[in-house]
C-alpha cells in the first residue's frame, strides 16, 4: 500500500512539504486540508497589494488546488478544518466548512503546518467594520473593498513591527495620513533602540506620525458600525477612518495540545532536526514550531517565511521516506517603508546581553557605494561581536540603498561562524556604482577587528552618556572641522580638529580619561591612535561617531 501523508495547513510550510514529499516519493498518497480559501499565497506581499504596488490579485496566489493536482498529484481541500488528531488510530477528523460535513481520514504520516493567527485584542469596539488585520488574502480583499466604498483620510496602524511599517507605507501611498502606535518604547522592537530610531526619524520626515510606549485601549463608535476614534492606554484619542491591527501573531497550537504533542519553552511545537514531533509519525513545520537559534543554540520560535519553507521541505521529504535535516535559523529579516530599509541577522545588542554573551558593539556609517559616483547614501551598520574570539554574533543595517545585499553577506558570515577578522579578508565585487573598494561590510570588519586587537578602545553613545554623568573630569574632544563643530556638537566637547591635534597635545592632560569623536568614527580612530602614541593611556573613540549619538 502507498504511504498516505496528510498535511494540515498550506501556505509556506504545508505547501513546501507537499511538493517535496511528492518529489521524494512518486507513489505516496498526499492530501492537504486547508482551513482557509487559499492553499498557497504570498502573505508577505499582502501590504503591497493593499497599497496597489501589486495590482493583480492572482499574482499573490502561488499555487491553486488545480495546479497542485496537475503538477504534483496532491489533493488539496480548501475550506476544510482539521478538528482532531487520533494518534492511536492514526486518523484525523475534518470538517467541511461549506457543507458542515465531518469525515475521518487515516494517515501513515501526518504533517502539521497550522501557522499562526493574527493577534486581535478583546477590547471594546474591536469588531467595528473599519478595523482589519493583514494576514490572509481575504483580509486584504476586505481592506480594498472598504477603501473602494468609503472615503478614508486618516489611518491608524496598531503595531510598529514589519507588517505595521509595510502597511503604513501602503496606506500613505493611497493618500492617507498615517499614525503608527507601538506599545514598546520603539518601533521595530527586534532591533536595538538606536537602529529603530533611525527608521523612526525617516518615517517622521515622510509625515508619518509615530507614537511609542503606548498601547490600544479601545475604539469608540459614535453610532453605526464604524469606529471614529482610537483611544490609547495613555488616554490619547486619535481620530481615524481605518485601523490596521499588526500587533503580532500567535501560533496555532490547539490541535497539537489536544493531541498531547510536546510544546516547548518558546511556545512552539517541539521538533527534532528531521522536523519530527514527540510522536515520530507526526511532523511539524512553519510558524507554530520552535527551532534552534544558530547563535545561542537555544530553542526559539522564529515565525519567518524562510525557515518555514525550509522546515516544510524537510518535513515533507522525511514523511515520504527521505532523510533531510533542518539545523536552525538566525532570524534574518528585512523591511522597507517609505524609502528606508532595515535588516537584521543574529542577535541584536539587547539580545546578546539577555543571553549573557561577553560582547562589544561596533558601529560604522559607510556610503553604500563609492562616494565619487552619483547617488551614494549612508548605511548605518551595527555589529555585535564576541569579546576575545571576535566571533560575529549579529548585525543590523539601516539605510536607503544596498541594505539587502550587505545583510545577506553578514548572515552568510554568521552562518559560517566567521569572525570580524574574517570580514576584513572578504573578496567582494567592486565597481563604483555598486560598492567601494573597501566596501561597507569590509569596513565594518576593519573597525571591529581594530577594537578586538586593542588598537583602540571604543565607547557607545549610551556608555558615553553614563560616563559623562559619573565622571566630571572626562576630557571630551571633537576632532571634526570648525564648521561641523559650529553646526552641532556634544555638550562639554572641546574642538581640536584631527589635522591640528599634534600641535595641541601639550594643552591636553594625558592622565585624564579621554573620549574623541568625529562624524562617523574614522577621524576619531586616527585621533585616538595619535593620542595613544603620545602617552595618553585612557582613550576611547565614540563608535559610529556623532551620527550614532545624534541617533539617540
Amino acid at each position: 500500500m502507498p504511504t498516505k501523508i496528510v498535511i494540515v495547513g498550506g501556505v509556506a510550510g504545508g505547501a513546501s512539504a507537499a511538493a517535496k514529499a511528492r518529489r521524494t516519493n512518486e507513489s505516496a498518497e498526499i492530501v492537504i486540508f486547508e482551513k482557509g480559501a487559499y492553499v498557497s499565497f504570498a502573505n508577505c506581499g499582502l501590504p503591497y497589494y493593499v497599497g496597489d504596488t501589486i495590482q493583480d490579485r492572482d499574482d499573490l496566489l502561488l499555487q491553486t488546488p488545480e495546479r497542485f493536482w496537475a503538477r504534483f498529484r496532491v489533493r488539496v481541500h480548501v475550506l476544510h478544518e482539521v478538528l482532531q488528531i487520533d494518534r492511536k488510530d492514526r486518523c484525523v477528523r475534518v470538517k467541511n466548512l461549506v457543507t458542515q460535513e465531518i469525515t475521518s481520514h487515516l494517515y501513515d504520516r501526518l504533517i502539521l503546518a497550522p501557522g499562526a493567527g493574527a493577534i486581535v485584542p478583546n477590547i471594546p469596539g474591536i469588531h467595528a467594520r473599519n478595523i482589519f488585520t493583514v494576514k490572509t488574502v481575504p483580509d486584504s480583499d476586505a481592506i480594498k473593498t472598504f477603501l473602494t466604498h468609503h472615503s478614508c483620510h486618516r489611518a491608524v496602524v496598531i503595531g510598529g513591527g514589519f507588517i505595521g511599517l509595510e502597511t503604513a507605507e501602503a496606506l500613505k501611498n493611497r493618500g492617507m495620513r498615517v499614525t503608527i502606535v507601538e506599545k514598546a518604547p520603539q518601533i521595530l522592537p527586534p532591533f536595538d533602540p538606536d537602529m529603530g530610531r533611525l527608521v523612526a526619524y525617516h518615517l517622521q520626515e515622510k509625515d508619518v506620525e509615530i507614537i511609542v510606549g503606548d498601547g490600544i485601549k479601545c475604539f469608540h463608535q459614535h453610532g453605526g458600525e464604524l469606529a471614529q476614534e482610537a483611544e490609547l492606554e495613555s488616554g490619547t484619542r486619535l481620530s481615524m477612518d481605518l485601523v490596521i491591527l499588526s500587533i503580532g501573531v500567535r501560533p496555532e497550537l490547539k490541535l497539537a495540545r489536544e493531541a498531547d504533542l510536546e510544546i516547548g519553552v518558546s511556545g512552539g511545537i517541539v521538533v527534532n532536526e528531521r522536523q519530527q514531533t514527540s510522536d515520530p509519525d507526526i511532523y511539524a513545520a512553519g510558524d507554530a514550531v520552535e527551532s534552534t537559534h544558530l547563535v545561542t543554540g537555544k530553542r526559539a520560535r522564529i515565525p519567518l517565511a524562510g525557515p518555514a519553507n525550509k522546515q516544510g521541505r524537510v518535513a515533507g521529504a522525511n514523511a515520504a521516506g527521505g532523510d533531510l535535516q533542518f539545523h536552525g535559523a538566525l532570524g534574518t529579516a528585512i523591511v522597507e517603508s517609505m524609502g528606508i530599509t532595515a535588516g537584521k541577522t543574529g542577535l541584536a545588542e539587547h539580545e546578546a546581553k539577555a543571553h549573557g554573551f561577553n560582547y562589544f558593539v561596533s558601529v560604522t556609517h559607510p556610503l553604500d557605494h563609492a562616494g565619487y559616483f552619483p547617488g551614494a547614501e549612508v548605511l548605518h551598520i551595527k555589529l555585535v561581536v564576541e569579546h576575545k574570539t571576535g566571533k560575529l554574533l549579529g548585525a543590523q543595517i539601516v539605510g536607503e540603498h544596498g541594505v539587502d545585499k550587505r545583510i545577506d553577506v553578514l548572515a552568510t558570515a554568521l552562518h559560517a561562524g566567521m569572525r570580524v577578522q574574517d570580514l576584513e579578508q572578504l573578496d567582494l565585487a567592486y565597481a563604483p556604482q555598486f560598492n567601494s573598494a573597501k566596501g561597507p561590510v569590509i569596513m565594518a570588519g576593519f573597525v571591529a577587528a581594530n577594537t578586538l586587537r586593542g588598537e583602540v578602545k571604543t565607547i557607545t553613545a549610551e556608555e558615553l552618556q553614563i560616563k559623562q554623568a559619573a565622571n566630571g573630569s572626562l576630557q571630551l574632544l571633537d576632532v571634526r572641522s570648525p564648521e561641523e563643530y559650529q553646526e552641532a556638537h556634544l555638550p562639554q566637547a572641546r574642538l581640536v580638529p584631527v589635522d591640528e591635534l599634534r600641535e595641541h597635545l601639550l594643552e591636553l592632560d594625558p592622565t585624564r580619561e579621554t573620549v574623541v569623536y568625529c562624524r562617523v568614527g574614522l577621524r576619531g580612530y586616527l585621533a585616538a591612535r595619535i593620542l595613544l602614541q603620545h602617552g595618553f593611556t585612557k582613550v576611547y573613540n565614540l563608535t559610529g561617531g556623532y551620527l550614532s549619538f545624534q541617533g539617540k
